[in-house]
């Protein structure tokens, strides 16, 4: 049975189709049956384009021509406007707030410059960046192609809520990125399947890892031979940790692969996740964005404007908007002119961590009790724990030594530097050391 899609909805995928067949056929059925309504927001700005004299259309009491507000409430915001702080933002975000985000993209992937990519569109930070992109292009029997360690999130978001299906692969050969892994993940799964999801989660979130510059180029060429081998790739960046690195070991990448995979092939799809949780230390903002990448800058215009409306449709039909005010914070920050030198502040603060982490998490004393998975990035880093069960480690590290780490497997559990001292690194790995000897003993 032919589904009868809204004409609104129809219209939209007439022009996707004839602008971009291929990014067309990597919507899901959801996608294909979004749009965003000409109803009270379309009106609405209209009205507030037109209606200088009176404009009774937005849903917010309003007084002396400004939101209400109560001043106990004002009283805790300084530096913003009421309007700033009060008012609805727009679905896909402060246009400003949207335009400065894309020239810090840019500013800091270098490779993006020159590109066809939407601008950013705003979300309630990252989790909801996935489920909008889930909402769009995930239908139910999707495949995505993720490494072995990974957010759980996903899982919840992709498998959970959108009944696809996570297969993984080892993140790592030896001391870096398995190459060969992720490249016959795709072959293998690219051979069943028309079209395939790929996480890219660099810093990886659990084992705090960025590739190489060479690891870098070894995925995207992967990509890319997969996506002219005929399977419509959506790959999306995951890009939480962006700007965190602190290159133990060796040099890694300082850019996400969306500035390499933007452009690169009719096939590929790449979807840029970040925003403002971890990059500007405001978790609690929830100001995240998804930036739409083309395969092509072919008809670019006409694709990305198809698929921002789809993305509005989908936030007006989740959460209708991201909070005005957490918008209007990051969005002045950016502006200062110091915000530059205090974010450098806080990365010096972070790698001085990271850096006592890998000295010591590697010291020979520990090697009986684990090894350390690859880490150079990030807010984390995992071991690989030996002779006891991780999971029952992390309770006795709780129950005996008031110490509360992160169980990823069995056999693996988390650390996050980002919230030790300094001086609580050696202590903390002497602890789970001892931890383990005590239960190998038992």
């Amino acid at each position: 049975m032919t589904e009868t899609f809204h004409p609104l909805a129809q219209a939209l995928n007439q022009s996707l189709e004839q602008a971009s067949p291929e990014v067309f056929s990597m919507l899901s059925a959801l996608g294909k049956r979004l749009y965003f309504p000409k109803g009270i927001l379309a009106q609405g700005a209209e009205a507030k384009a037109k209606g200088k004299r009176f404009n009774a259309t937005i849903g917010i009491a309003t007084e002396r021509e400004q939101p209400m507000y109560l001043p106990s409430m004002h009283k805790a915001i300084s530096g913003l406007t009421i309007d700033e702080a009060y008012n609805y933002a727009p679905p896909s975000g402060r246009q400003k707030l949207r335009e400065i985000w894309r020239d810090k993209q840019v500013s800091e992937n270098p490779a993006m410059k020159g590109k066809s990519f939407g601008l950013p569109i705003v979300t309630s930070a990252i989790t909801h960046g996935l489920m909008l992109v889930g909402d769009l292009f995930v239908d139910p029997g999707d495949v995505m192609i993720a490494p072995d360690q990974l957010w759980d999130n996903y899982s919840l978001t992709f498998e959970t809520r959108l009944g696809a299906k996570i297969e993984t692969f080892p993140l790592f050969k030896g001391a870096g990125f398995n190459v060969e892994g992720f490249a016959s993940a795709l072959k293998t799964h690219g051979a069943k399947n028309k079209k395939l999801h790929v996480m890219l989660n660099f810093p990886n979130n659990p084992t705090g890892y960025m590739p190489t510059v060479a690891e870098g180029k070894a995925i995207v060429l992967a990509l890319h031979e997969q996506a002219k081998a005929g399977t419509r790739l959506v790959v999306q960046c995951d890009d939480a940790y962006f700007g965190l690195f602190y290159h133990l070991g060796g040099p890694s990448l300082t850019e996400s692969l969306f500035g390499e995979l933007a452009n690169l092939h009719p096939n590929l799809l790449p979807i840029k996740l970040d925003g403002a949780t971890k990059e500007l230390f405001v978790w609690g903002l929830r100001c995240g964005f998804v930036t739409f990448g083309l395969g092509s800058s072919e008809n670019d215009k006409a694709v990305l404007d198809v698929l921002d409306a789809k993305a509005r449709a989908s936030i007006r039909s989740a959460i209708s908007n991201s909070p005005m005010i957490s918008q209007s914070l990051v969005e002045k920050a950016l502006g200062t002119p110091t915000i530059a030198d205090e974010r450098k502040e806080k990365l010096g603060i972070l790698r001085e961590r990271a850096e006592a982490v890998y000295k010591v998490a590697n010291e020979s004393r520990f090697s009986a009790s684990w090894d350390v998975y690859p880490f150079n990035s990030g807010y984390f880093m995992l071991i690989k724990v030996k002779g006891v069960d991780a999971s029952k480690l992390r309770e006795y590290l709780l129950d005996k030594h008031a110490t509360g780490l992160i169980c990823t497997s069995p056999t693996d559990l988390r650390v996050a530097f980002s919230c030790l001292d300094v001086t609580q690194v050696t202590p903390l790995f002497e602890t789970i050391h001892t931890a383990i000897q005590e239960l190998k003993a038992a």
